[in-house]
């Protein structure tokens, strides 16, 4: 399936490039004029970036009581970021990377957990207050269609299903195990035709409820102190913008902060319900056309889209391709060292 979704993509591209090949000298005269000094200015905020996120976790893991080192924090939240790209999951996938670093390095999973959903739901509340004013800016410009509202209302749906689940765990773990194993037996029935099994364990759901309302717990009284993930959130979202303007910059291409927020909005919302990695073909495509509609000439917005998905997408994703391997190659270390050990942990 994944090889189809690949092909297909690959073939929009040719066709969006065999369509455009009259633009290409245009395309070529912006690239000779651009300004490298403003490209490495946006590779140095997309760094920013990298570690910012990792800042946010930090925070969530002392409010869950919970120590960490910046450095070992930084390593798995690129790698998290990479696995959040080859396995697309809404921002979910990578908290298996956090639970797997948690289990080798003796955390409770379930306090790991509420961190890693946490952060989702920061990063979702965040991002409501970007599209908020990225709509509001499409309005003013009569450019909102019905695929931007219907988009909107995916991700609310998300977020609504992600904090009801938080909800429950803090009222109650029995309540949330319920929940957790209906959504278990509902996995099943889906795979059971294909694989002729159980896929996961109504048991070990519940068990999970149990550690995961011991890490909400936690965030009692703490009103307070969740204000600073959530301010994390919205400066990753300011650095993304950054990285747009510079983009901008870049190719000598005029624009205001509504075409910045409004063009970053819509392509970052259709990045998080689209089907395909990371909005890999589909945020090109709708990126390109937005900044277009934003009154952004044709080969410009072409351009500036490549070059900020380079930047924003296939650069993350190499670093994160070299976290992730530095963390398997601890995790393999540490397996050698203690066979013994993780033997009778087994049993």
């Amino acid at each position: 399936m994944r090889k189809i979704v690949v092909a297909i993509i690959l073939l929009v591209a040719i066709a969006f490039v065999i369509l455009r090949m009259s633009e290409l000298q245009s395309i070529l005269d912006t690239l000779r004029h651009s300004d490298f000094h403003f490209l490495a200015a946006a590779v140095i905020i997309e760094v920013i970036w990298l570690i910012n996120s990792a800042t946010a976790y930090s925070v969530l893991f002392r409010l869950v009581g919970l120590k960490e080192k910046s450095y070992h924090l930084v390593l798995v939240a690129t790698a998290a970021n990479f696995v959040n790209v080859i396995a697309p999951s809404v921002g979910i996938g990578g908290i298996a990377v956090f639970v797997d670093d948690a289990r080798r390095r003796n955390h409770p999973t379930g306090r790991v957990t509420v961190v890693g959903v946490l952060y989702v739901l920061f990063d979702y509340a965040a991002f409501f207050f970007v599209l908020l004013l990225g709509l509001i800016v499409l309005i003013r410009r009569n450019d909102i269609n019905a695929g931007e509202i219907t988009a909107a209302a995916i991700l609310l749906l998300i977020a609504a299903a992600v904090g009801f689940l938080l909800y429950l765990g803090y009222r109650s773990a029995e309540q949330l195990g319920r929940a957790l194993a209906w959504c278990v037996r509902l996995i099943n029935r889906i795979v059971r035709p294909f694989i002729h099994r159980d896929y996961l364990q109504e048991e070990l759901a519940r068990t999970f409820a149990q550690e995961i309302a011991e890490g909400i717990a936690m965030l009692r009284g703490k009103k307070k102190e969740l204000l600073w993930p959530f301010l994390y959130s919205l400066n990753n979202f300011a650095l993304l913008i950054c990285v747009l303007a510079f983009t901008f910059l870049a190719l000598g291409t005029p624009f205001s902060i509504g075409t910045l927020v409004g063009g970053f909005a819509i392509s970052y919302l259709f990045l998080i319900v689209s089907p395909t990695p990371s909005g890999l073909g589909v945020v090109e495509g709708v990126m390109t056309i937005a900044l277009n509609t934003l009154r952004v000439k044709w080969e410009a917005a072409v351009l500036i889209t490549l070059t900020y998905r380079f930047i924003t997408f296939w650069l993350p994703l190499a670093i994160g391709a070299v976290a992730f391997r530095m963390l398997s190659t601890k995790k393999k270390g540490v397996e050698e060292e203690t066979p013994l050990e993780q033997t009778d942990i087994q049993k």
